[in-house]
């Protein structure tokens, strides 16, 4: 029976007039560039994250090098083809690793042919994850490979590569990851995909593209793997102003680990999918299951993505562990000589299942990809016609050359030499370049925090119930049916605010000209910081966007005493909005978000400053509700007071000084104000990441009666 099924595990089965893999960076960008370069009509992009100056080709030659110089070009062709790229809306948590003011850089310094929108049509907490690619509705990309800084790379991942650097004068880590190219109709199925998240962003309406040869835009130095193959597009879609769920992805991931027979290779950034470990468990469990082989990374990126991510892949691995009686599954992470502590940030999101089955996509091996985060893969199945099964297999052999530093000949004998995938990696990763058992590192770890899934990895867009399931102890009682209207009243009330500063004419009045406006008038009043403080406060009663008030107070005052007002202001909002939540009540909050909050004990309540943090870093709910929600929770008022400023203070630092960088260096764009902006920006991202790392460490160990904890391995 055929794996792939429309309409239950892929959106569309297409044809594919051509399909390459192109594993890594940088055979990725130039594939991109050489593919753009060649549009006739349209170009699209989807993203999760975007820069303009990431630079594609690095190693000379003809041609547009930086994503801003092809974009232009490409706009410039005679043809005037159009660029519309659609990034998503990013949190204030992501600023310190992205491109400020993007809006500025890919739509108004290029030229008018090219339209960029920030997409935030999507559930609180939840994040737009496709990379997409697709020119002349022709030839599309699919992968994990996002067109911004850091992810360009060579499969020799040589951790000196003077390539590699970008901003900066020293290398960054090494980054493994992997595209899907495709032409023909399958090409166009992509397209309209892109077309339609265009739409609902808001965009307006793309030109159509009449059919397009696939030879007409492939470029000639892109060799095909595979010609005239079907190929299947599952997604991931939450539920969204009226929109139904899509589970496709989660749905194929399931049915493929059903379907294998011999092996399952798996590469993936995360590996924490509870429905997908259930699935695996229960093939290790059996007499003649298959062999299941993960390459995960080392360490993922963070001091919130190892107290959490890293956390709660160790719960899994240790429950595969425990369900594998016939030794039959192994976990791996990628390591080169000479990388020290550091260890390649292996990002790819691929499966290969017997040589039956290939998928390539932006979907991690996460609770986020299979319900939360819109996603896109695609999937190829031989049905076992031997030259797709053929292919599919040079493409695993590739993938395990590039880990054990081997030739891809050489790893493909050796598993059709010793009839085993865990065999023939166990027999060649003898070398300094090799795959190594990510075991012993799991063993050393601890458990994941009282903050679990539901907060770090949710399936599902996380609602009140979730938060104050984390917060909340089930044994309150008290309020009188007064009390609990009022309390539904209150967050209801708050809610619709929050989605009206962004949707409705309201969203007028968080213009940052205005705010700007009012900001320098507030600076010209007696006791100005006072003043501040208070609208602060008057911002959380109205859920006023906390991020917005923050820029405008570090414009209007200046970086220093603009960080101090914005800390103490937002301190003094949450705590007032945290003493409205202890006067409903706990039972308040209980009963509005329902039963499931009767699953945390108070023992929460000795990790509250930890939960704080998480809650405040990850972007899960509204300022001011969670502000409610910790009021009506055992959380100490003290806390929560020095968790909210942990929480904030990465995110304040940051903001405030790279705001008042940027201002400087707009009014005086020399080399030296630049450079100064860098500088404090990366001052700023150290001192914060040092304080809440330290804080959170100390919390752990303080759960554990003060003696020495080792945490997840570092990414």
């Amino acid at each position: 029976m055929a794996i792939l099924r429309p309409r239950h595990n892929c959106w569309r089965l297409e044809r594919a007039e051509r399909v390459a893999f192109l594993v890594d960076g940088a055979a990725y960008f130039r594939a991109v560039r050489d593919t753009a370069v060649r549009a006739r009509r349209l170009v699209q992009i989807l993203a999760w994250d975007i820069h303009s100056r990431a630079e594609l080709v690095r190693d000379g030659g003809a041609g547009p090098r930086r994503l801003d110089q092809l974009l232009a070009h490409v706009a410039r062709r005679p043809q005037r083809p159009v660029v519309s790229i659609l990034n998503w809306d990013f949190p204030m948590l992501y600023a310190a690793d992205r491109e400020w003011l993007p809006v500025y850089r890919l739509a108004w310094t290029t030229p008018s042919g090219v339209s960029f929108r920030l997409d935030g049509r999507h559930p609180l907490g939840a994040s737009h994850h496709q990379k997409v690619v697709v020119v002349d509705e022709a030839v599309a990309f699919v992968g994990g490979l996002d067109l911004t800084r850091g992810r360009w790379d060579t499969p020799e991942h040589r951790p000196d590569d003077d390539r590699r650097p970008e901003g900066g004068d020293q290398p960054l880590r090494p980054h493994h990851d992997v595209q899907i190219m495709v032409a023909g109709p399958a090409a166009r199925a992509l397209g309209e995909l892109a077309r339609e998240r265009w739409r609902r962003a808001g965009g307006e309406e793309l030109p159509r593209v009449p059919a397009v040869p696939a030879a007409a835009v492939w470029p000639p130095d892109v060799g095909a793997d595979l010609e005239d193959v079907d190929a299947a597009i599952a997604r991931t879609e939450p539920e969204f102003a009226g929109r139904p769920e899509v589970r496709e992805v989660e749905r194929l991931y399931l049915d493929a680990v059903a379907a294998a027979r011999r092996w399952i290779y798996v590469e993936n950034q995360y590996f924490t999918s509870a429905r997908v470990g259930e699935a695996l468990a229960a093939r290790l469990g059996e007499a003649d299951g298959p062999e299941v082989a993960v390459v995960l990374p080392r360490l993922t990126r963070g001091w919130l993505e190892q107290l959490t991510m890293d956390a709660l892949r160790v719960r899994l691995i240790r429950r595969l562990r425990a369900a594998d009686r016939h030794g039959r599954l192994r976990v791996y992470y990628a390591d080169v000589p000479g990388l020290g502590a550091e260890c390649i940030n292996l990002h790819a999101k691929v499966m290969v299942v017997d040589d039956e089955l290939v998928r390539v996509g932006s979907a991690n091996l996460n609770n986020r990809s299979m319900g939360l985060d819109t996603e896109c893969d695609v999937a190829i199945e031989a049905g076992g016609e031997r030259r797709v099964q053929a292919a599919i297999g040079a493409f695993r052999a590739r993938l395990l050359a590039e880990h054990l530093g081997v030739t891809p000949g050489a790893a493909a004998r050796a598993v059709a030499g010793s009839g085993s995938l865990v065999g023939a990696i166990e027999h060649l990763a003898t070398g300094p370049r090799t795959l190594r058992p990510l075991e012993p590192c799991l063993d050393a770890a601890g458990e994941p925090p009282a903050v679990g899934v539901e907060i770090a990895d949710p399936e599902r867009p996380v609602a009140l119930d979730e938060l104050a399931g984390q917060l909340v102890h089930e044994d309150e009682r008290g309020p009188t049916g007064r009390r609990l209207a009022s309390g539904i009243a209150l967050v209801a009330f708050l809610l619709g605010l929050t989605a009206a500063w962004r949707w409705t004419p309201l969203a007028t009045y968080v213009d940052p000209a205005a705010l700007l406006a009012l900001g320098e008038a507030v600076v010209a009043l007696p006791g100005a910081p006072l003043l501040a403080i208070a609208l602060f406060v008057a911002a959380g009663f109205v859920a006023f966007p906390v991020t917005v008030l923050i820029v405008a107070t570090a414009i209007a005052f200046g970086p220093w005493v603009g960080m101090a007002c914005s800390l103490a202001g937002g301190l003094a909002s949450a705590m007032a909005t945290y003493a409205v939540g202890a006067g409903l009540g706990r039972d308040v909050v209980r009963r509005l978000a329902g039963p499931r909050l009767n699953r945390v004990s108070r023992r929460l309540a000795r990790r509250g400053l930890l939960a704080v943090v998480i809650v405040r870093v990850v972007p899960v709910a509204p300022f001011t509700v969670i502000n409610l929600v910790a009021g009506a929770s055992h959380i100490p008022a003290r806390d929560f007071a020095i968790g909210t400023v942990l929480g904030m203070a990465p995110g304040v630092l940051l903001v405030t000084l790279f705001t008042d960088g940027i201002r400087s260096a707009i009014a005086d764009p020399s080399p030296a104000t630049i450079a100064v902006a860098g500088g404090l920006v990366a001052l700023a991202g150290l001192a914060a990441l040092a304080v809440t790392s330290w804080a959170a460490g100390r919390r752990r160990r303080a759960s554990t009666g003060g003696g020495p904890r080792r945490g997840s391995p570092e990414r």
